[in-house]
């Protein structure tokens, strides 16, 4: 039960980060107006990363590590799912991020306020795979423990 408690714990801080992230800090950042916004999203996103990249990485490699101790597939395909933010966010959302981060960009404009709104939505996408994998796994440990009173 090992390393299905660390990768339940990792995708669940990594979930509750994300949805935060999307559901109140960004949304607030933006209320206060896109060139604050803009100012505010460099620290935030610096943050965030230190916190978030290790999470869905200890997810992933916990959800490999109770596959491998036989704990089923579905751990597995937990697992990735949660590491598969890093890919996404590096091929997907890291242009965004540079943008956003380019000290030359008009944090008044409106195109810094049409980048604001574009990484919301990409960042959803974090959020759904986080909370995709961290309900996978709570529904594995569920259904183990059914399995086990109902047989004995």
């Amino acid at each position: 039960m090992g390393w299905e408690l660390v990768a339940i714990l990792a995708a669940g801080l990594f979930a509750g980060a994300s949805v935060y992230i999307n559901f109140v800090e960004h949304p607030a950042r933006v209320q206060c107006g896109t060139e604050l916004a803009v100012t505010a999203f460099g620290p935030s996103y610096h943050r965030a990363t230190v916190m978030q990249v290790p999470l869905a990485i200890i997810g992933l490699l916990a959800g490999l590590g109770a596959w491998r101790n036989g704990s089923g597939v579905w751990w597995l395909i937990g697992g990735v799912l949660l590491g598969s933010v890093i890919p996404f966010t590096l091929l997907v959302i890291f242009p965004t991020n540079q943008q956003l981060l380019d000290p030359t960009l008009d944090r008044r404009s409106q195109h810094a306020s049409n980048l604001l709104a574009k990484w919301a939505r990409l960042h959803s996408v974090r959020s759904v795979l986080g909370c995709g994998a961290f309900v996978l796994f709570v529904c594995l440990v569920e259904l183990r423990m059914e399995a086990a009173s109902a047989g004995g």
